[in-house]
């Protein structure tokens, strides 16, 4: 009987090292499953981004869209340790990793930044901060009203922050759930100053591309009076004046795809994907890469 009860429990014990063997080789930095959360106003080219990962790599990465403060408050609850956001999370919002140990790993992506638009029939085509400021104050504006992406995005905070006002003004201010509702609403209502990541307006998908068509993007007065528009150029060398850093934060404490990810964003090819999709990279990458023709292949094999 002994013998019996003593084999039962070696089974079960060699049963238990397989299967933590196999959870380990299941996922590595490069192979396995990971749910990471991304910003809705910067959704295009990490999309773009997981597109080549998952081509290169026997991994699955499921990116979960959602508002900025939605974000936060999962991280902030220990419900999900990975995400893709354009800050990084206070201390307070950090305490439960930091009760864990958990230190975060923090890898910079590119430079973002945030494009007013316009109807194509209104008039002007330059922006003043100071009017868009005194909007968000509730002050008289010469503007009909201010549309942005979502009531808890990042770019209403980026903006509530600059404006030092803690609750937005209930006239003149309007809000819709994505990027791409504020451009089909500007497109249509001429007077209306639509405030998007620039991404979606440089990489629009192709049934929406009519609708970009019939906005256009304002140049932004800058500090040294002179106007400046989103492009590469003019954020890479500060001129362009509403910009923001895209930062992965990998709260995972161990070494798992998310650091695989992160490292692929980081490096070469991830970098080469940023300066295609008109953001600013980090780090310049090299000059003979491919990147459509590189999936294509992997698809055909």
């Amino acid at each position: 009987m002994k013998k019996i009860k003593y084999l039962l429990l070696a089974i079960v014990a060699v049963i238990a090292v397989f299967s933590c063997n196999q959870k380990s080789d299941s996922e590595t930095i490069l192979t396995g499953t990971a749910t990471i959360l991304v910003d809705e106003t910067i959704l295009p080219v990490i999309e773009d981004q997981v597109l080549v990962f998952e081509n290169q790599y026997e991994a699955k990465i499921q990116l979960v869209p959602k508002s900025e403060s939605e974000i936060v408050k999962l991280l902030s609850e220990g419900k999900n340790d990975l995400a893709i956001l354009t800050r990084e999370l206070t201390k307070g919002e950090a305490a439960y990793f930091e009760n864990k140990k958990i230190k975060a790993r923090i890898t910079p992506i590119a430079t973002d930044g945030v494009a007013f638009i316009a109807n194509k029939a209104s008039e002007g085509t330059q922006i003043d901060l100071n009017d868009v400021v005194a909007t968000l104050q509730g002050k008289s504006s010469k503007y009909a009203g201010l549309v942005f992406d979502n009531a808890n995005s990042s770019t209403v905070k980026y903006f509530k922050d600059l404006a030092k006002v803690k609750e937005l003004p209930k006239e003149k201010i309007f809000s819709f759930k994505t990027n791409n509702e504020v451009i089909d609403f500007v497109s249509k209502n001429n007077g209306m100053i639509g405030v998007v990541g620039v991404n979606w307006i440089m990489q629009p998908m192709p049934d929406f591309q009519k609708t970009v068509d019939n906005v256009s993007v304002l140049d932004v007065k800058t500090n040294n009076g002179t106007f400046a528009k989103p492009t590469q150029e003019d954020i890479a060398t500060n001129l362009y004046p509403v910009i923001r850093q895209i930062k992965m934060l990998n709260y995972q404490g161990t070494r798992g795809l998310g650091m695989g990810f992160a490292s692929f964003m980081g490096g070469e090819i991830g970098q080469r994907i940023i300066l295609k999709s008109g953001l600013v990279p980090v780090r310049m990458p090299g000059r003979n890469l491919i990147i459509r023709k590189e999936v294509e292949n992997k698809k055909d094999n």
